[in-house]
């Protein structure tokens, strides 16, 4: 007899993916948008504004390239994932989508240390230039690098929750054989 399986746990991880990397796209375009104002239209202690512009630009920029091509690739990624995992579950599972799963959840901590490592920069630069009228670039700097690894690792931390779901989900496949 055949045996029927429960796959939506595939759409409920990608769609949840496809989502946040919208919502990184748009706070992408948004800081790199605010570096340009911060930059070229802010004219009140335009040190600090262009010290603030850089990591807007910088990371937004990068939000913006992850966002877009994680949301562009979801679909066909979707839909190849759920055929060839109800063709043969187990070994895709085990050949195929649980090893690119491992490398995912273990640049998640790459992630998270890069991230923290920013945190912690941007707020050594905050303490010690926020009283130095003449260092306002370094604050604003600080500031700005501060809040966006702040958002990065908020993201990535959702980001990794939902993988480890998916990936406990895999795991089942292959131990249900």
């Amino acid at each position: 007899m055949f045996e029927q399986r429960d796959f939506t746990f595939i759409y409920r991880y990608f769609t949840g993916e496809k989502q946040e990397s919208l919502l990184f796209l748009i706070v992408g375009m948004v800081a790199v948008l605010l570096a340009v104002v911060c930059w070229f239209f802010i004219k009140s202690n335009p040190n600090f504004f262009k010290g603030a512009a850089i990591p807007l630009l910088a990371i937004g920029l990068i939000q913006m390239v992850v966002g877009y091509s994680v949301y562009s690739r979801t679909d066909k990624q979707t839909k190849d994932i759920a055929y060839n995992i109800g063709i043969e579950p187990v070994n895709y599972a085990k050949q195929t989508e649980l090893p690119r799963m491992k490398t995912v959840m273990k640049n998640f901590v790459i992630y998270r240390w890069v991230e923290i490592a920013f945190i912690i920069t941007g707020l050594v630069l905050i303490f010690l230039f926020r009283l130095h009228a003449d260092k306002t670039f370094w604050y604003g700097f600080g500031v700005a690098l501060a809040i966006q690894a702040v958002m990065m690792l908020g993201a990535d931390y959702f980001a990794e929750q939902r993988g480890k779901v998916y990936f406990n989900e895999l795991e089942k496949i292959i131990l249900s054989k």
